[in-house]
């Protein structure tokens, strides 16, 4: 009785995991919307806009649906998200994540400051590492929907971090991000957001 009991509970668990594996060609078809700000295969050429190229397609479906209910809140990506279905999101997610990002360089006045920081945090302040969640490579964990950060804009980075710390934005599992941007002074948050735009 007790393994039948367990089976029934297993199937229960993966049937409520919700399912990535978009189709990435009928995701190219749709992010054709996309590329005027993310770029044709997610490689932003405004560094105000994040580069999508090799996100996991887990936290791009995360970020999508948190535009479309409105969890997540930018006056351009509520309207883009919301007449998208969920096929049309995990399509889209598989899309970008199977595109190559293309990597910056950090600044070099930036980098001894942002290296401490991201592999080491700020024991003085109680700023974590940022790759005990982000890896030491900045590829991120896609089961936890920790975004990768490798390549990704700084000032794209500084500003979600600035937005985080006042609150602005609040779809962090566990308010994790805004106790972690709380700590963090304007010259931590440059610095690490720099770090990562040449992070490989």
């Amino acid at each position: 009785m007790k393994k039948v009991l367990f089976a029934v509970l297993l199937i229960s668990c993966v049937l409520a995991v919700p399912s990535f594996a978009g189709d990435a060609i009928a995701g190219k078809a749709k992010a054709a919307t996309c590329a005027g700000c993310h770029g044709a295969d997610g490689n932003s050429v405004a560094s105000n806009f994040p580069n999508l190229a090799g996100q996991h397609a887990s936290y791009i479906v995360k970020q999508l649906h948190d535009f479309k209910s409105g969890r997540r809140s930018n006056a351009i990506m509520n309207g883009m998200a919301a007449p998208l279905s969920d096929d049309d999101i995990a399509n889209v997610a598989a899309y970008f994540a199977a595109q190559k990002v293309k990597l910056g360089t950090t600044a070099a006045d930036k980098l001894e400051a942002g290296q401490t920081l991201y592999r080491a945090g700020n024991a003085t302040s109680g700023v974590p590492a940022c790759m005990a969640c982000h890896g030491p490579t900045g590829n991120g964990n896609p089961q936890a929907s920790f975004p990768s950060l490798s390549g990704q804009h700084a000032d794209y980075v500084a500003a979600q971090l600035k937005s985080f710390r006042k609150g602005e934005r609040a779809n962090d599992a566990g308010s994790m991000m805004r106790g972690v941007a709380a700590k963090m002074s304007d010259a931590e948050i440059e610095a690490v957001a720099q770090y990562v735009q040449g992070l490989h």
